[in-house]
């Protein structure tokens, strides 16, 4: 097979949650434990940092990534879902593996693989691991895909594990309450390695503090640990932060290209862990670094779909964000945000809170209703209706492409169009 038919291989023959949904998912690290056996366990030949979390696992694992690269570490990057290629979600220092190496993977692998009906998800973990081991790369940062304690990923040998934030998505697999999704995203915590907990959350800290003491585990949260102080500016688009560490200013008037009001979050959760593996002595990563690394995260790791311009006249933003706090995010930052009339493009998968979350749009929107092309899409009209019941103002089209044209010649020069609502919405416009 060349390289097109491998890709159409793995999307077609085998079940990927990203697409088709409830087909895709294995509580159980059975079927990953054979590929990797069969692969000659690669995982044990490299150090991880692994990072779960609802929401903000994306953005941590990039900027950690890129402050690794600029400090001159070999830096793996594990991510998912890809926005344009498959192979974003495998790379070192910021470059995609290589077609041939997809191809050559696959080609060697297939039998298994179809005796063992492999998941996308467990082949692409097998993919990365036995890449980042052939490459030797010195230390690699593994996002997990939904959930933690039966996620593929759950199979390295992190330094560090890193838990973003706990909220509401995926909750047929991973629980109704925050709780219990606390407790999935909690199964990476393993003996004896160090845990960062992004954000303090009365629900879901004690969770996390008795896995910790399970296991014997150190941990901290990040926001115990740092406080990031915005700088007021006169320029909207500037995010330019202090770093404070207890009374010390250890870093001064740093700047950030990921200009969501979110970031602030994920920016906190990367640089404490950063600092906290530069203080117990695994990393030696200096002042220069982290500036740069955060700088740097988009050059460097080609990391974009987050609060992402991509049109001026009319300005029109993407963002990935897909769940309920994702999208409360982006009501935040579009209520910060000055405009004459707010369109709003927006398509949805099958499987989230489709009534929950159209009810907090903002009413004086204009909306403009999609599917993206996948199968695991909702249908444009079954979310038109919903809107509607929800208060919205809008209407259904064929396709994300045609739907944001229509965006496009409905917008004056002052107004603002948003696209999301789904990374495979975001996927399409970019």
């Amino acid at each position: 097979m060349d390289y097109k038919e491998t890709l159409s291989w793995l999307f077609s023959q085998l079940p990927m949650y990203q697409r088709i949904g409830d087909a895709a998912y294995k509580a159980d690290l059975g079927n990953t434990k054979v590929i990797l056996s069969a692969l000659g366990d690669p995982q044990n030949g490299f150090k991880a940092i692994h990072i779960a979390g609802t929401n903000g696992k994306g953005s941590v694992s990039h900027i950690i990534s890129s402050i690794l690269q600029e400090a001159g570490y070999k830096t793996g990057l594990y991510t998912s879902p890809h926005l344009k290629d498959f192979r974003e979600r495998i790379k070192i220092n910021g470059e995609l593996i290589p077609e041939n190496s997809v191809t050559e993977f696959i080609e060697a692998n297939k039998l298994l693989f179809e005796n063992k009906q492999s998941s996308f998800f467990e082949m692409t973990v097998g993919m990365a691991f036995e890449h980042f081991n052939k490459e030797s790369v010195e230390i690699a940062v593994i996002e997990t895909g939904m959930g933690g304690r039966f996620d593929s990923t759950n199979l390295c040998n992190p330094i560090l594990s890193i838990i973003t934030n706990i909220g509401f998505d995926h909750t047929k697999f991973l629980g109704n309450t925050l709780e219990k999704i606390a407790s999935e995203k909690a199964g990476i915590i393993k003996d004896n390695i160090p845990v960062i907990i992004g954000k303090h959350n009365y629900e879901t800290d004690n969770v996390f503090l008795d896995k910790a003491n399970e296991h014997k585990s150190e941990l901290e949260f990040a926001e115990d640990l740092i406080d990031i102080r915005i700088i007021n500016s006169d320029d909207p688009a500037s995010n330019r932060y202090d770093i404070w560490k207890g009374d010390v200013n250890v870093i001064n008037n740093m700047s950030s290209p990921l200009s969501g009001l979110f970031q602030h979050e994920n920016l906190t959760t990367a640089l404490a862990s950063i600092l906290f593996l530069n203080d117990a002595g695994i990393f030696s990563i200096k002042e220069e670094h982290i500036r740069s690394g955060v700088e740097n995260v988009i050059k460097n790791t080609g990391f974009y779909g987050r609060w992402q311009t991509i049109n001026t006249n009319p300005l029109v933003i993407c963002d990935a964000g897909h769940n309920i706090d994702g999208i409360k995010s982006t009501i935040n930052q579009l209520s910060d945000m000055v405009y004459n009339q707010l369109h709003f493009v927006i398509g949805m998968v099958a499987d989230k809170d489709t009534f929950e979350i159209l009810n907090i749009l903002p009413k004086n929107g204009i909306y403009y209703y999609c599917k993206p092309n996948i199968p695991r899409g909702l249908d444009e009209n079954y979310l038109a209706e919903a809107a509607f019941k929800a208060g919205l103002n809008g209407k259904a089209y064929t396709s994300v492409t045609q739907a944001l044209n229509s965006a496009k010649n409905n917008a004056g020069i002052d107004d603002l169009i948003f696209v999301g609502g789904s990374t495979f919405v975001v996927a399409e416009v970019i």
